[in-house]
């Protein structure tokens, strides 16, 4: 099996996304790198929740710090733009820059993401960001659109399953509804 880095923002949205990559012969390391995640009080529910899903199924966990205000500075100018705009497209670089550099310091040669298991997210457009970061690294990025076959549904049904905790907003400030 070869190892995959798996940028990871929620233990539901990562429940189908880590299935599959086993079911296509990878071996998926967990990336927790969320510095979106508003206030801290979420992203340590987030956070918690996914190590413990992660030590259930004995997949490898990786937090980074917590880094708020790198999120902060990524947008600043585009806090008032709308989902799917140029502040999601800000923190997704943000996020996946990370996980890609991750990926170089592990010796692991790909990386994906959970976050187009979401109905809310344009896969294409994370698609896109997820290719600059892999001519900038020299990490491939390995495309998935893990929301295709029933993906999402899949998670929820893994999520409710597992009694897992599940988040109202994508997770930044500006997404609360």
């Amino acid at each position: 099996m070869k190892k995959i880095i798996l940028h990871a923002c929620c233990a539901p949205c990562a429940s189908y996304p880590i299935k599959k990559l086993i079911e296509d012969n990878y071996e998926p390391v967990v990336f927790f790198y969320n510095p979106n995640i508003y206030p801290l009080e979420e992203y340590n529910i987030r956070k918690n929740e996914l190590e413990k899903y992660c030590a259930k199924i004995k997949v490898e966990f990786f937090e980074e710090n917590y880094e708020p205000e790198k999120f902060y500075k990524a947008i600043e100018g585009y806090e008032n733009e709308p989902e799917k705009g140029l502040r999601c497209e800000k923190c997704f670089y943000l996020r996946l820059l990370k996980t890609a550099s991750f990926a170089v310091k592990n010796n692991i040669d790909c990386f994906t993401t959970t976050l187009t298991v979401s109905p809310h997210k344009n896969s294409a457009q994370i698609f896109s960001i997820a290719k600059e970061i892999q001519q900038k690294t020299g990490v491939e990025f390995i495309e998935y659109n893990f929301k295709k076959q029933d993906g999402f549904k899949i998670s929820r049904q893994i999520a409710k399953e597992n009694n897992m905790y599940a988040q109202k907003y994508c997770g930044c400030k500006y997404s609360i509804i």
